[in-house]
């Protein structure tokens, strides 16, 4: 980060004056700038003999001339703003600095295995079991790696958190989709997960601003997962996954519990197991992944949406993630960051109810990619223009990503929906993975990232103009229907589409309403 400076550390006793001390590290361009250099300095041994010969450097010794060498005795650290970091605690600079955005990889290599892997443990254990248990996992993990003595040892264990982080994460999305009401899910699964989302994230910084210790500071952002236990004795079992699994019983005790506390008298049969044994030994037909490729059109679909997360995904985290090298206040634009997801989250609410999915998401890309492609004009000393065009393109780029759930689920028909939507989750899973090296290529020029974020950005946001609009159109049900999508081919939706008797009664296929 910008603010974690560093350069070679010189011992005590190296046998320099003050004078030679002072010009121990040479000088380099960096940003136009001379500074001294981070990873190199003269070597000692020279300086120690013009400095016991009583030359003075620059004037008797002309410093460009001499030889230098490498940190063979560490590197000097700033501490103005942390105090400790993984990168001063393992030297993860100079030639182990690949080491830093890759911690950060690895944490999402393991959310990529926890999302692959967790829809098929809440299926098998129950969506409670689950939960509790990647949270006892999440909290577990992070409490070890505060007593990590090698960052090999800290990396591993952050796979491992990542893999628990997910995994509790999609766990209760699910359950709580699943034991809600029809009118309290939607807002539950939109504004209700993310909006609190945004403000644990805006607690980040304060725990950061107070706790500079980077051992103590995952210390306090751990134990608050310890308050989660009693919870246990709250949050019931999914009833449609007890009905799934033939335990019916179970199912009707939540269900009448429910009723209770929520004054309603519940009737006297509520699971006819007869009933509910007959709807399970139904045959379905299966499905595979390679359906999303079945035919051309929604092989087109799945392409376009993978690529349209991976790049969402890329610009959401690496704006994240570099929030600490903009200028000004570190912890203060990282609050600034949060807080702009709010109204990001509450726009993109809006416009999903009322305007087509796919201008709303193209207005949004272009909004945030343009920005970011912008701020390479700014002058250098107008820093705050900069920072305000960063946390507008970060309200672009989140507006997108929470509406990209949304449009995906309903381009893909029911038989698939599911898998359509995972395979797209984890291409952003992998945009995720590449996007600390996106910040890493801030170190070379400081404005390479905003234009790689942005270009893509602005690249995705004309990508989906080519998606096939679902706006006010019945969600299609099988494979079969989606043969008929034209993409790019403009047909008037009729007011048939709207009309839920004859949608029940003829259901059309998902259609473009492009120009």
């Amino acid at each position: 980060p910008r603010f974690l400076t560093h350069r070679c550390a010189v011992p005590r006793g190296a046998n320099l004056s003050g004078e030679w001390r002072n010009a121990s590290i040479p000088l380099e361009l960096r940003g136009g700038r001379a500074v001294p250099s981070r990873c190199r300095r003269y070597r000692l041994a020279a300086l120690a003999n013009f400095s016991a010969l009583g030359l003075r450097p620059g004037s008797d010794v002309e410093l460009g001339s001499l030889e230098q060498e490498p940190c063979l005795d560490g590197w000097k650290y700033s501490r103005d703003v942390y105090r400790s970091t993984i990168v001063t605690e393992w030297n993860l600079v100079c030639d182990d600095d690949w080491k830093g955005p890759l911690s950060t990889s690895l944490f999402f290599v393991g959310v990529l295995l926890g999302s692959f892997i967790s829809g098929q443990l809440s299926d098998k254990f129950g969506r409670k079991n689950v939960l509790f248990a990647t949270m006892a996992m999440q909290t577990g993990f992070s409490f070890i790696q505060v007593f990590s003595t090698s960052w090999e040892m800290f990396s591993v264990f952050f796979v491992l958190v990542g893999m628990g982080q997910i995994s509790n994460y999609v766990a209760a999305f699910v359950l709580g989709t699943e034991i809600l009401g029809k009118s309290i899910r939607v807002l539950f699964c939109t504004l209700g997960v993310c909006i609190f989302y945004a403000f644990g994230y805006m607690l980040l910084p304060l725990f950061a601003y107070f706790i500079r210790d980077w051992r103590m500071l995952l210390l306090a952002l751990t134990l608050p997962g310890l308050l989660c236990i009693p919870l246990w004795w709250v949050i019931p079992e999914s009833p449609r996954w007890l009905i799934s699994q033939g335990r019916f019983q179970e199912a009707e005790d939540i269900i009448r519990k429910a009723a209770k506390m929520n004054g309603i008298t519940a009737p006297d049969v509520i699971l006819d197991p007869s009933e509910m044994q007959d709807l399970n030994s139904q045959k379905q037909q299966t499905y595979t992944i390679l359906d999303l490729m079945k035919t051309r059109n929604i092989l087109t679909i799945t392409i376009m949406s993978v690529i349209l997360w991976m790049i969402i995904s890329v610009g959401y985290f690496g704006l994240s993630l570099d929030t600490p090298n903009l200028h000004g206040d570190v912890y203060l634009n990282c609050f600034l960051s949060a807080v702009t997801e709010v109204p990001a989250y509450i726009i993109s609410w809006l416009l999903l109810r009322n305007l087509p999915r796919r201008y709303s998401m193209a207005a949004a890309l272009f909004l945030g990619g343009c920005v970011l492609l912008f701020i390479q004009l700014v002058p250098s000393h107008i820093r705050a223009l900069s920072t305000l065009l960063v946390m507008i393109g970060k309200f672009g780029i989140t507006s997108a990503f929470s509406m990209v759930y949304v449009y995906t689920a309903e381009l893909y028909p029911t038989v698939v929906r599911n898998m359509g939507v995972g395979a797209s989750s984890m291409a952003s899973r992998l945009g995720s993975i590449l996007s600390p090296y996106f910040v890493y290529l801030g170190a070379y020029d400081r404005f390479l990232p905003y234009i790689l974020m942005g270009s893509l950005t602005v690249l995705s946001g004309i990508l989906t103009l080519f998606l096939p609009e679902s706006y006010g159109m019945p969600l299609p049900d099988t494979i079969e229907q989606m043969l008929m999508v034209k993409i790019l081919e403009f047909r008037p939706a009729s007011s048939s589409t709207r009309d839920s008797k004859e949608e029940e009664e003829n259901p059309e296929i998902l259609k473009s309403t492009a120009f």
